[in-house]
């Protein structure tokens, strides 16, 4: 008994300590997002002309997604005009009953700008689903490094963004989920969207 109020007095003092210390501070920012979660959709089927559904895989991987987040409840679901987006969403939607907001695909860096505006307008944890060519131009565009396109056989990365405060720059983490990716080819190209 004596072992744990000992454990929960170094406890309460190394919390106190770290609050005084400033080490974790409130973060006094206008309204932005406080993290988002930006992946590409899943896997498509074979038919459906340029705007096919999800594959079974691609459900799956959907579900993934979910299961992932399942800690955490999006204010704002970005998705864009295309199926599959909306597909890969679907599932975190459903569970959370927030609706995904529709940016039109079209005019690259029209839509680019467009998705980060509309992320920087929400709160709390944000996630977008986009597409290989247009999630690492996000990052870009919220502040993140300078990415290559995704290689067109990837759907299991996930970006998870932390923006940047009072001028810094946004903190990326890379990560994975669902099924992992096959081997990727040495020189892989993104996909187009169109």
């Amino acid at each position: 008994m004596q072992t744990r109020s000992r454990w929960g007095a170094v406890a309460v003092g190394l919390f106190g300590f770290v609050l005084s210390s400033g080490a974790i501070a409130p973060r006094t920012l206008a309204a932005q997002p406080s993290l988002v979660v930006l992946v590409r959709h899943g896997e498509k089927a074979t038919e459906g002309g340029s705007d096919p559904s999800l594959s079974a895989a691609g459900r799956a991987r959907a579900q993934a997604l979910a299961d992932a987040l399942a800690m955490t409840t999006p204010n704002a679901i970005i998705v864009t005009s295309l199926k599959r987006t909306a597909e890969t969403a679907a599932v975190v939607s459903a569970k959370t009953g927030v609706v995904p907001t529709v940016i039109t695909i079209g005019n690259g860096a029209k839509h680019i700008a467009d998705v980060a505006t509309a992320v920087r307008k929400a709160t709390g944890v944000v996630l977008v689903v986009g597409h290989s060519n247009t999630v690492p131009a996000i990052v870009k565009a919220l502040g993140g490094p300078k990415l290559p396109d995704l290689c067109d056989s990837s759907y299991a990365t996930m970006f998870v963004l932390t923006p940047g405060a009072e001028g810094k720059a946004a903190q990326v983490v890379l990560a994975s989920y669902g099924a992992a990716d096959g081997p990727l080819l040495a020189s892989c190209t993104g996909m187009v969207v169109k």
